[in-house]
């Protein structure tokens, strides 16, 4: 995960070496307000506006500060959203025309609803159809059809294509993105929908480009342009009881190499995302794989590193297995290429109470989802059905404790399920092409109790902060931006949305410089909280220790790789605010063996603030010069130019 450490607000009077560092001294009358949404996980709060808080100059010690820095930027965002499968376009078709068209202005419009901005189609059938499985070139058993002559679309254009074209009225920067759950029976060596791999010929391989260049020209007829494709659905799920395809890596390069240029001959600018499968394929995928051959638990990489790599602009991830943090590793294996997250859902017991699945969907999507896949590089976060019913149908086999991101009822009425809510902390208000800021974050997508966030700033300039509360007593808190900062107190498991206006009152001339090859070393040093590599790896939720009383001579250093012009560092304690450093020494070299004299002070509770002149460093060394009964204690060390 790229690194969340953030520009310290200026709260603590800061040692200063050398020529005065110029600081920008924020007032009260300029400093903007936040606005602030709220979901609690009783369902009492639902997305709900909240008295605005005001930024004030300075900042509280006495709380867990997180900070938000706008001068550090990371991937740029795509859009949110869900399905329209089969089943999703079924139920929503069983309500009256203005209840439809009520649902679907809640769900798409930016103004009056969560403006859900990215829909998944299914090309052909998946799990959740109400009817037969099919795709769009069916058939009978022992024909072909190489040039595609049967190949229609027809049956989107019922219900589908409708809903479609209703979603990009509602909302025209709906980007759309189509994913087969399998080739025609004829291409398969199955003969079947269900299981199977495409059969290994290059006739086939041509002819399944080709059928996925006619999907993205029927729907462009249609009036739904398709802004990408994924090759296959979950190419490693070998066994399935509905639609799939087991599709080794070189298959889908295969693909891929016809269908590129495909798309390219035919002047449509559709992109192509590999993989669409799990963070890291489930034990029983592995155990699936044929006798003797690879089960290709490195997927992604591979396609990637294939001939075919250049056509793809990036791979897609679902949630079933593994974790976010898997998409950080594969972004610093191929930073050029794009992470979109592409499926999840929301699961249930069949005699669950409706509370405890809305608490338990809220927390778990909002760890894993709305901030784990953002803070790991994806640039989507795309729930699996739109709309089922109470049981979570129709569908066919598969998925049978899914829920949609709505239920439509029996009785015409439609529920907003914590789905909803979950997706429009993110859609209502960081819109596509806002990018991701820096946040500290202390929570964990497992969970440690903590807070956990992430920011982003908008296209207009707007900033949004998403903070969670693991825990399930309330937490009070601090916001900082640059000199300023408001407090808040979050329930437990809430889930709430900040927003504010750019504002050059909240700006203090420091930019936070990137901790690309930040190593560390310590006295004392060890494994666990005691490896300095915790003090400047990507996550404030983990930390490095001295693990005994403060003594002087303890010591954390920073190799930040290369020169750089530092003018200043930032000591985080994070949530062990007590552990900070009674007195310390910082020295700064450019080659490790000369060191500068030290700026010395006491350290001043969770963010420790020391200036330097600027000079380039590629070392800084932090000594503890004083005694005291608490540990010494790093979350992020941060360095600003």
């Amino acid at each position: 995960m790229a690194r969340h450490s953030l520009r310290l607000l200026t709260v603590v009077v800061a040692a200063v070496a050398g020529s005065a560092v110029p600081t920008v001294t924020a007032t009260a009358a300029a400093l903007p307000a936040a606005s602030v949404w709220l979901t609690t996980v009783d369902g009492s709060s639902r997305l709900s506006a909240q008295p605005p808080v005001a930024f004030r100059p300075g900042g509280n010690a006495g709380r867990t500060t997180v900070t938000v820095d706008p001068t550090l930027t990371y991937q740029t965002m795509q859009g949110f959203g869900a399905s329209i499968t089969d089943s999703s376009a079924r139920v929503l078709y069983r309500l009256s025309g203005r209840a439809r068209h009520a649902a679907m202005q809640r769900l798409f419009s930016p103004t009056d609803g969560d403006g859900l901005s990215l829909l998944r189609q299914p090309i052909g059938a998946s799990d959740f159809v109400d009817g037969p499985f099919y795709t769009y070139d069916d058939l009978p058993a022992g024909h072909t059809d190489y040039r595609m002559r049967h190949f229609s679309v027809q049956h989107d254009r019922a219900q589908i294509l409708p809903l479609l074209r209703e979603a990009l009225r509602l909302n025209p920067a709906i980007k759309v993105l189509g994913t087969p759950w399998s080739p025609p029976a004829w291409m398969k060596t199955s003969q079947s929908l269900e299981g199977g791999r495409l059969i290994d010929d290059p006739r086939v391989y041509t002819a399944y480009a080709t059928y996925l260049l006619r999907f993205v020209q029927a729907y462009r007829r249609a009036g739904v342009p398709v802004y990408a494709l994924t090759l296959q659905n979950e190419p490693q799920n070998r066994t399935p009881d509905y639609p799939g395809t087991d599709m080794p890596v070189a298959q889908e390069a295969a693909v891929a190499e016809r269908l590129g240029p495909m798309l390219r001959q035919a002047h449509l600018p559709t992109k192509l995302f590999g993989y669409d499968h799990n963070w890291q394929e489930h034990p029983n995928d592995v155990a699936n794989t044929p006798p003797g051959q690879d089960p290709e638990t490195d997927y992604p990489y591979k396609l990637m590193a294939s001939p075919a790599g250049k056509w793809f602009t990036g791979v897609a991830y679902h949630c079933y297995y593994g974790d976010p943090s898997d998409q950080t590793a594969f972004h610093n294996a191929y930073p050029d290429k794009q992470i979109w997250f592409t499926e999840c859902s929301g699961s249930h017991g069949p005699s669950d109470p409706p509370a405890q699945v809305f608490s338990d969907t809220l927390k778990w999507h909002a760890r894993n989802l709305v901030l784990g896949v953002t803070r790991n590089w994806g640039q989507t976060v795309v729930n699996w059905n739109l709309a089922l019913d109470p049981n979570g149908n129709p569908h066919h086999n598969g998925c049978s404790t899914c829920s949609g991101v709505v239920t439509v009822n029996p009785d015409g009425t439609v529920t907003y399920n914590a789905e909803y809510y979950t997706l429009g902390h993110l859609s209502r208000f960081v819109r596509p092409g806002a990018v991701r800021i820096a946040s500290t974050s202390f929570g964990t997508t497992g969970w440690n109790g903590q807070l956990m966030d992430t920011a982003f700033r908008d296209p207009d300039g707007t900033i949004a902060l998403v903070v969670h509360n693991e825990s399930d007593d309330p937490k009070d808190f601090t916001v900082a931006e640059g000199n300023a900062s408001f407090d808040y107190t979050l329930p437990g498991g809430a889930l709430a949305t900040f927003t504010w206006p750019s504002s050059p009152a909240l700006h203090d001339g420091y930019r936070l410089l990137p901790p690309d090859g930040f190593t560390a070393t310590a006295v004392p040093s060890g494994s666990g909280d005691q490896d300095p590599a915790r003090a400047v790896d990507p996550e404030a939720s983990t930390r490095w220790s001295s693990g005994t009383a403060q003594t002087p001579g303890q010591s954390l250093t920073a190799d930040l790789g290369r020169i750089r012009a530092v003018r200043r560092v930032v000591l985080d304690t994070g949530p062990d605010r007590g552990d900070y450093p009674r007195g310390y020494a910082v020295s700064t070299s450019t080659d490790g063996t000369t060191w500068s004299a030290p700026v010395t002070g006491p350290g001043t509770g969770q963010l420790t603030v020391v200036d330097l002149p600027g000079t380039p460093v590629r070392y800084v060394r932090i000594t503890q010069t004083a005694a005291a009964p608490q540990w010494w204690t790093v979350a992020d060390l941060r360095l600003y130019s």
